[in-house]
């Protein structure tokens, strides 16, 4: 049973050489310039850096309080040790924004990654924006998706409230970027129905319909932020803490772009991007374990279960209707 996040370990582990590196260059704590200036690389119409400063220019206009976050001076950039391979990192907060940020990465051989999210403050119930792109010069890996915070297979509410009326943007780009292939319920439970997955070989045709379906995903997130109203409810914001919380510690223990950045950098800057940077709230927005929220994943000895997918229906096409409705037969 193939999982999305096997599907891009197995593209890392066949295009980076698994080899032990030596300690990198100091240059973790050099600061990133996020300016929204374009970049030489966005010459490149197959870069990503031109998605990173369109979601900063239209947060920008969305939100005046776009301010660089205290991350920044952490996490920039950084060279990796093969000295062909770059790791921009950049974090914005806003109002409503606990945590803009992303991280991109490129190769001279063709290698590209985009990690881009952005997560509301705990007063919000937002959905959390999500853009995941892994390509090679062979193939594209691609997940882009508006989260739900809450569940969207049981409460009809929460579903209602904020993908009812995007279902058909979700509609407008399943025939140009179709289905990517098996995906369990295990990944499909953090997944709206709006969700993108999808495989395809790179080439500038299908790179322009991706950077169309980025910016109308997003503008579509920047749209929800605008209406969103704060909520004053003490047990209702501690539903979100906990609903984030919980999104955070499944991400941040089954990133399946941890290996690539552990042959990268080494083991403890990987760490400690996925950890702090990446899925930065595990530690600050609750104390509950992994397997608090995931006991099933518990093995003999009180410890992990590393497979990527231990329970769960494979999925091997779109399982929600023209409506949103969930239509596999079982979900577990």
């Amino acid at each position: 049973m193939e999982s999305l996040s096997s599907s891009i370990s197995t593209l890392f582990s066949t295009t980076i050489e698994q080899q032990p590196y030596p300690m990198l260059s100091n240059n973790i704590n050099t600061r990133c310039h996020c300016s929204m200036k374009k970049t030489p690389t966005q010459d490149n119409v197959l870069s990503y850096q031109k998605f990173v400063k369109f979601a900063l220019d239209e947060t920008n206009l969305s939100t005046k309080g776009l301010v660089p976050s205290y991350l920044q001076e952490e996490f920039s950039t950084l060279k990796a040790v093969d000295g062909k391979t770059e790791l921009k990192m950049c974090s914005f907060q806003a109002p409503k924004i606990r945590l803009l940020r992303s991280l991109s990465i490129e190769s001279s051989d063709g290698m590209q990654v985009l990690d881009l999210a952005i997560f509301p403050e705990v007063e919000y119930d937002l959905p959390i924006f999500c853009a995941n792109f892994f390509t090679t010069v062979n193939t594209n890996i691609v997940v882009l998706d508006l989260n739900p915070l809450h569940d969207v297979m049981n409460e009809t509410r929460y579903k209602e409230k904020y993908y009812k009326s995007l279902i058909p943007l979700g509609l407008k780009y399943t025939e140009l970027l179709p289905w990517g292939g098996k995906l369990t319920s295990e990944s499909l439970k953090f997944f709206s129905p709006m969700v993108i997955w999808t495989k395809f070989s790179p080439s500038h045709e299908k790179h322009d319909i991706l950077f169309s379906a980025f910016k109308d995903y997003f503008k579509a997130w920047l749209s929800l932020m605008d209406q969103a109203k704060e909520e004053t409810d003490i047990s209702q914001i501690g539903l979100n803490r906990e609903a984030q919380h919980r999104y955070l510690t499944w991400r941040a223990q089954k990133d399946p772009g941890y290996n690539l950045l552990k042959r990268l950098i080494g083991e403890t800057l990987a760490k400690g991007i996925v950890n702090k940077f990446l899925f930065n709230g595990v530690k600050e927005l609750g104390t509950k374990t992994f397997l608090d929220y995931f006991p099933e994943y518990e093995v003999e000895g009180g410890s992990i279960n590393e497979k990527r997918s231990i329970v769960g229906k494979s999925f091997e096409s779109r399982p929600w209707d023209t409506r949103g409705v969930f239509v596999g037969d079982t979900f577990s």
